[in-house]
């Protein structure tokens, strides 16, 4: 299958997620007034931690398959993004086996750093002027502005990943008011 056509896909899959996941935060805070809603609520607050593994596994894959197969660098920013994102699926796998459904809280965290970096770099390279020195002229890695993909007019890779961490933490928004793991 051509770069171009993963391209597509994985923009496409980006798309899907960003509708899914302000209508999962419009729920997230209409679920009380409206109770036929109440189960599609119950499921995130007791899948979530699963949800939130698969989530963050596919970014692993995707991001690796992208540098280490498709020879795609990754720059000083995309390596700060996977700091934040790699973790969590250990913090998920173990949050499942020990039935422990704190962690939400250590996603958010993690989730709202890494999506600060991937939006800054998103507005970098939507054109937006550097306001914080670029490591690659330091380490000869890539430039953090330089877009390797571009979709739909808006989605490049930072957007993918801050997409993926703002539907975690919409996720563990759920998985936080559950009382009880169930």
């Amino acid at each position: 299958m051509p770069i171009e056509s993963i391209n597509y896909w994985l923009a496409l899959a980006t798309l899907v997620l960003q509708i899914v996941g302000v209508t999962f935060l419009a729920l997230f805070f209409l679920r009380k007034k409206f109770p036929d809603l109440a189960p599609i609520a119950v499921f995130l607050e007791t899948r979530g931690l699963w949800i939130g593994l698969a989530l963050v596994l596919g970014g692993i894959v995707s991001s690796l398959f992208y540098s280490e197969i498709l020879g795609i660098a990754p720059c000083g920013l995309c390596w700060l993004q996977r700091v934040f994102l790699y973790p969590q699926a250990i913090l998920f796998a173990l949050a499942i086996w020990k039935k422990e459904r704190a962690v939400a809280d250590y996603s958010i965290a993690l989730s709202i750093f890494g999506g600060a970096v991937a939006l800054y770099q998103h507005y970098l390279q939507m054109g937006g002027t550097n306001v914080l020195p670029c490591p690659a002229i330091a380490t000869q890695a890539t430039d953090c502005s330089v877009r390797f993909l571009f979709e739909f007019g808006y989605i490049t890779f930072p957007l993918m990943s801050f997409t993926v961490f703002a539907f975690l933490i919409i996720i563990m928004l759920f998985v936080r008011s559950r009382s009880s793991f169930k």
